[in-house]
């Protein structure tokens, strides 16, 4: 007997007929549009339909939100942030980082089914059925079902679809007392030393064939190698030769020319949210910077710009 169609029924209020006719039809509920990526090209976004955004979520918190996800996975969970991902690399010398190519649509429903059968997920076929239909959506024109860019339930779920592989690239490295964290589709390795991590893309590129689930593609063009001679950058943090992870000096310089326009009264509204929100990632990952800022530009402006973010109810 089902147990997601009760869950779906009670948690939208509606009945197993209108349920069952948003499931039948799911995959194809989609807008899709592009948007451009910062490297060059563009990027395919499908934004669900909000009847199925809403299933989606549902199934995200009742369904997913429970199933392991690996330590190395370090995006797109609670508590856990870039920072944390830059960190892990913060004590180690040289980094060796890896891409992805077309990750969340390289994830497909053959992938889920895979995960639901070795893990016994599900005691009614009809379930996987409807948590497919859900949670993958099929292009115009193909007749698989890919996990798109777009869907609340997508992150969360490339995280679980993943743990197989994090779980077995950690056991590979850590032999060598090499540090993995992935985040989202960028792969990091680091070690006290480069001869560390001389078998690592061999040995990367051996699990990408053996693990069939997801079968993933490495992007050749983003490999790069950087040691402490070098800026080193992990999800756009630098790491410090003394260990710890900055904003590094041009974003550094990027904020401190905006306030410096705030104190001149040159900034407009959007501007001034733009550069609040900005302040509080400075809070996140790297609060001794934040305490210069108040020390030159005053208290009470980074006090009030950071109290615009906040809404008037809340106030």
């Amino acid at each position: 007997m089902s147990k997601l169609l009760p869950l779906l029924i009670s948690r939208t209020g509606l009945g197993a007929y209108d349920v069952m006719n948003i499931v039948r039809n799911a995959p194809a509920r989609y807008k899709t549009y592009t948007i451009p990526k910062r490297s060059g090209g563009e990027r395919i976004i499908s934004q669900p339909a909000r009847e199925l955004k809403a299933l989606q979520r549902i199934l995200a918190e009742d369904l997913l939100h429970g199933l392991p996800i690996h330590p190395a996975a370090m995006a797109y969970r609670d508590g856990v942030s870039i920072r944390a991902n830059a960190a892990a690399h913060a004590q180690n010398g040289p980094v060796l980082k890896f891409d992805f190519k077309d990750f969340f649509p390289s994830i497909t429903s053959h992938d889920w089914r895979a995960y639901c059968d070795r893990n016994s997920l599900f005691d009614d076929p009809q379930d996987l059925l409807i948590s497919t239909n859900i949670l993958f959506h099929r292009w115009r024109g193909s007749k698989r079902l890919r996990l798109a860019i777009g869907a609340p339930s997508s992150p969360c779920l490339s995280n679980i679809l993943m743990n197989d592989f994090d779980t077995q690239i950690t056991e590979m490295v850590s032999r060598d007392k090499v540090t993995y964290t992935r985040y989202a589709d960028d792969l990091t390795f680091s070690a006290k030393r480069t001869g560390f991590l001389t078998g690592v893309e061999r040995g990367l590129r051996r699990k990408l064939q053996e693990i069939k689930s997801p079968s993933l593609t490495l992007n050749a063009s983003k490999t790069v190698l950087a040691t402490t001679k070098y800026k080193r950058r992990v999800t756009g943090l630098v790491l410090t030769n003394a260990g710890e992870v900055s904003l590094g000096h041009g974003r550094k310089r990027e904020i401190r020319a905006k306030l410096h326009y705030e104190l001149q009264g040159r900034l407009t509204t959007q501007q001034r949210a733009e550069l609040a929100g900005l302040l509080a990632f400075v809070h996140d990952v790297e609060p001794k910077f934040l305490l210069k800022l108040e020390v030159k530009y005053g208290a009470d402006l980074i006090r009030g710009l950071k109290s615009a973010m906040v809404p008037r109810a809340q106030r």
